[in-house]
C-alpha cells in the first residue's frame, strides 16, 4: 500500500496529491487515476479548482473519505486488474463543505 510521505521524491509510476482541509500529502500508484471513483474526484477537483490551480494536485474531499475511497480501489485493483467491480455509485461524491482554497 502506497502512503503518506513527508517530503522528497516520489517514486516512478507515482504522483503526491493533497487532501483535507489540512492539505496531507498523500502517494499514490499514478494508475489509480484511471479507476472510475478516481476519475470521478478528479472530475470533482477540476470544478472546484479548475485547470490552473498552481502547486500539487489538490483533491476536494476529507482524508477519512479519500482513504475510504483508496481502499476500495486498492481492493479492486488486486481483485481484478481488468475490470472495475466497485463501481463510481457505490461511494458518495466528497462533500465539498470540506474543500479549501
Amino acid at each position: 500500500m502506497h502512503g503518506e510521505e513527508k517530503r522528497g521524491k516520489v517514486k516512478k509510476g507515482c504522483l503526491a496529491v493533497r487532501v483535507g482541509e489540512d492539505q496531507r500529502r498523500v502517494v499514490i500508484p499514478i494508475v489509480y487515476l484511471y479507476h472510475p471513483l478516481f476519475r470521478r474526484l478528479l472530475e470533482a477537483a477540476r470544478d472546484t479548482y479548475g485547470y490552473h490551480s498552481s502547486g500539487p494536485l489538490r483533491l476536494p474531499c476529507s482524508v477519512d473519505e479519500f482513504l475510504r475511497m483508496r481502499a476500495l480501489v486498492e481492493q479492486d485493483t488486486h481483485s481484478s486488474s481488468s475490470s472495475h467491480r466497485v463501481h463510481a455509485g457505490q461511494l458518495a461524491p466528497c462533500s465539498r463543505a470540506e474543500v479549501t482554497s
